[in-house]
Protein backbone atom coordinates (compact mmCIF):
# COMPACT_ATOMS: atom_id res chain seq x y z
CA UNK A 1 0.00 0.00 0.00
CA UNK A 2 2.83 2.38 0.82
CA UNK A 3 4.23 1.79 -2.72
CA UNK A 4 0.96 2.42 -3.97
CA UNK A 5 0.74 5.70 -2.13
CA UNK A 6 4.18 7.04 -3.07
CA UNK A 7 3.31 6.76 -6.48
CA UNK A 8 0.22 8.74 -6.38
CA UNK A 9 2.14 11.51 -4.05
CA UNK A 10 4.54 11.40 -6.72
CA UNK A 11 1.98 12.29 -9.79
CA UNK A 12 1.21 15.45 -11.04
CA UNK A 13 -2.00 16.73 -9.76
CA UNK A 14 -4.12 15.84 -12.69
CA UNK A 15 -5.37 19.08 -14.39
CA UNK A 16 -8.78 20.21 -12.99
CA UNK A 17 -11.47 20.21 -15.78
CA UNK A 18 -13.21 23.06 -16.02
CA UNK A 19 -15.77 24.04 -19.30
CA UNK A 20 -14.06 25.98 -21.58
CA UNK A 21 -14.70 29.86 -21.94
CA UNK A 22 -15.29 31.44 -25.41
CA UNK A 23 -12.44 33.62 -26.49
CA UNK A 24 -13.28 36.97 -26.41
CA UNK A 25 -14.98 38.05 -28.94
CA UNK A 26 -14.12 39.98 -31.30
CA UNK A 27 -15.30 43.40 -32.66
CA UNK A 28 -15.52 43.33 -36.63
CA UNK A 29 -15.54 46.75 -38.31
CA UNK A 30 -18.10 46.24 -40.85
CA UNK A 31 -17.52 49.07 -43.58
CA UNK A 32 -20.42 51.35 -43.06
CA UNK A 33 -22.14 52.59 -45.68
CA UNK A 34 -21.37 55.91 -46.78
CA UNK A 35 -23.45 58.84 -47.35
CA UNK A 36 -24.63 58.64 -51.07
CA UNK A 37 -22.76 61.05 -53.42
CA UNK A 38 -24.56 63.92 -55.05
CA UNK A 39 -25.71 62.32 -58.09
CA UNK A 40 -24.02 64.69 -60.57
CA UNK A 41 -21.02 65.94 -58.15
CA UNK A 42 -17.60 65.77 -60.23
CA UNK A 43 -14.75 63.91 -59.65
CA UNK A 44 -12.44 65.76 -57.08
CA UNK A 45 -9.87 66.99 -59.63
CA UNK A 46 -12.58 68.84 -61.99
CA UNK A 47 -14.36 70.01 -58.47
CA UNK A 48 -12.38 73.77 -58.48
CA UNK A 49 -13.27 74.40 -62.37
CA UNK A 50 -16.91 74.00 -61.80
CA UNK A 51 -17.32 75.69 -58.06
CA UNK A 52 -15.14 78.67 -59.92
CA UNK A 53 -17.51 78.18 -63.06
CA UNK A 54 -20.61 78.49 -60.54
CA UNK A 55 -19.20 81.50 -58.45
CA UNK A 56 -18.43 83.51 -62.01
CA UNK A 57 -21.50 82.58 -63.24
CA UNK A 58 -23.38 83.46 -60.08
CA UNK A 59 -21.73 86.86 -59.71
CA UNK A 60 -22.60 87.72 -63.55
CA UNK A 61 -26.01 86.70 -62.72
CA UNK A 62 -26.54 89.33 -59.93
CA UNK A 63 -24.53 91.89 -61.68
CA UNK A 64 -27.18 91.54 -65.05
CA UNK A 65 -29.74 92.89 -61.99
CA UNK A 66 -28.65 96.08 -62.19
CA UNK A 67 -27.17 96.22 -65.54
CA UNK A 68 -29.70 96.25 -68.35
CA UNK A 69 -28.29 93.41 -71.25
CA UNK A 70 -26.53 91.31 -68.98
CA UNK A 71 -29.57 88.26 -68.32
CA UNK A 72 -29.70 87.27 -64.79
CA UNK A 73 -31.67 83.98 -65.38
CA UNK A 74 -29.43 82.28 -67.94
CA UNK A 75 -26.54 82.78 -65.54
CA UNK A 76 -27.96 81.92 -62.14
CA UNK A 77 -29.56 78.36 -64.23
CA UNK A 78 -25.63 78.25 -65.68
CA UNK A 79 -24.76 78.77 -61.57
CA UNK A 80 -26.98 75.93 -60.18
CA UNK A 81 -25.50 73.70 -62.85
CA UNK A 82 -22.05 74.44 -62.34
CA UNK A 83 -23.12 74.36 -58.07
CA UNK A 84 -24.84 70.82 -58.76
CA UNK A 85 -20.93 69.23 -59.99
CA UNK A 86 -18.98 71.44 -57.76
CA UNK A 87 -20.57 72.34 -54.29
CA UNK A 88 -23.13 70.65 -52.64
CA UNK A 89 -23.23 73.37 -50.34
CA UNK A 90 -23.67 75.90 -52.64
CA UNK A 91 -26.26 74.20 -54.87
CA UNK A 92 -28.18 73.72 -51.65
CA UNK A 93 -28.07 77.35 -50.67
CA UNK A 94 -28.89 78.35 -54.29
CA UNK A 95 -32.31 75.91 -54.22
CA UNK A 96 -33.25 77.65 -50.86
CA UNK A 97 -32.55 81.28 -52.12
CA UNK A 98 -35.79 83.42 -52.02
CA UNK A 99 -35.51 84.52 -55.35
CA UNK A 100 -33.17 82.22 -57.51
CA UNK A 101 -34.64 78.54 -55.82
CA UNK A 102 -37.66 78.93 -57.80
CA UNK A 103 -36.64 79.61 -61.08
CA UNK A 104 -33.72 76.59 -60.37
CA UNK A 105 -36.18 74.01 -59.19
CA UNK A 106 -38.71 74.19 -62.09
CA UNK A 107 -36.00 74.37 -64.48
CA UNK A 108 -34.45 71.18 -62.56
CA UNK A 109 -37.49 69.51 -62.29
CA UNK A 110 -39.55 70.35 -65.89
CA UNK A 111 -37.38 72.36 -67.71
CA UNK A 112 -39.81 74.90 -66.97
CA UNK A 113 -39.33 79.03 -67.08
CA UNK A 114 -42.32 80.87 -65.24
CA UNK A 115 -44.13 83.11 -67.64
CA UNK A 116 -43.07 86.04 -65.43
CA UNK A 117 -39.65 85.43 -66.02
CA UNK A 118 -40.00 84.95 -70.01
CA UNK A 119 -42.15 88.58 -70.06
CA UNK A 120 -39.43 90.04 -68.42
CA UNK A 121 -36.62 88.71 -70.45
CA UNK A 122 -38.78 89.74 -73.40
CA UNK A 123 -39.21 93.38 -72.71
CA UNK A 124 -35.89 93.83 -71.69
CA UNK A 125 -34.10 92.00 -74.95
CA UNK A 126 -36.75 94.56 -76.75
CA UNK A 127 -35.07 97.35 -74.96
CA UNK A 128 -31.64 96.36 -75.85
CA UNK A 129 -32.13 95.84 -79.22
CA UNK A 130 -33.81 99.37 -79.30
CA UNK A 131 -30.95 100.76 -77.72
CA UNK A 132 -28.28 98.94 -79.85
CA UNK A 133 -29.67 100.35 -83.43
CA UNK A 134 -29.62 103.35 -81.17
CA UNK A 135 -26.30 103.56 -80.46
CA UNK A 136 -24.61 101.00 -83.07
CA UNK A 137 -21.94 102.39 -85.65
CA UNK A 138 -22.97 99.90 -87.68
CA UNK A 139 -26.52 98.50 -88.41
CA UNK A 140 -25.10 95.14 -89.09
CA UNK A 141 -23.99 94.86 -85.76
CA UNK A 142 -27.42 95.92 -84.23
CA UNK A 143 -29.13 93.29 -86.31
CA UNK A 144 -26.72 90.56 -85.38
CA UNK A 145 -27.61 91.32 -81.46
CA UNK A 146 -31.20 91.44 -82.32
CA UNK A 147 -31.41 88.31 -84.03
CA UNK A 148 -29.40 86.48 -81.39
CA UNK A 149 -31.89 87.90 -78.79
CA UNK A 150 -35.07 86.76 -81.28
CA UNK A 151 -33.38 83.40 -81.25
CA UNK A 152 -33.60 83.24 -77.64
CA UNK A 153 -36.66 84.29 -76.99
CA UNK A 154 -38.71 81.83 -79.55
CA UNK A 155 -36.69 79.27 -77.88
CA UNK A 156 -37.34 80.71 -74.09
CA UNK A 157 -41.57 80.60 -74.69
CA UNK A 158 -41.40 77.63 -76.18
CA UNK A 159 -40.26 76.44 -73.30
CA UNK A 160 -42.93 74.96 -70.47
CA UNK A 161 -44.16 76.85 -67.84
CA UNK A 162 -43.62 75.20 -64.27
CA UNK A 163 -47.18 73.03 -63.48
CA UNK A 164 -47.88 72.64 -66.87
CA UNK A 165 -47.14 69.27 -67.41
CA UNK A 166 -47.83 66.64 -65.35
CA UNK A 167 -44.76 65.02 -63.27
CA UNK A 168 -42.73 62.13 -64.69
CA UNK A 169 -43.74 58.59 -63.52
CA UNK A 170 -41.30 57.12 -61.74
Amino acid sequence: MQASRRAWKCREPRAVLRPRRPPPARTIALPQPEPAPHPTLARSRWRWAWLALAYLALGLGIVGIVVPGLPTTPFVLLAAFAAARGSRKLHDWLLAHRTFGPIISAWEREGAISRRAKWTATVLMGVCAVMMFAVAERAALAAFGTATMLVVAVWMWRRPEPGARPPPRT
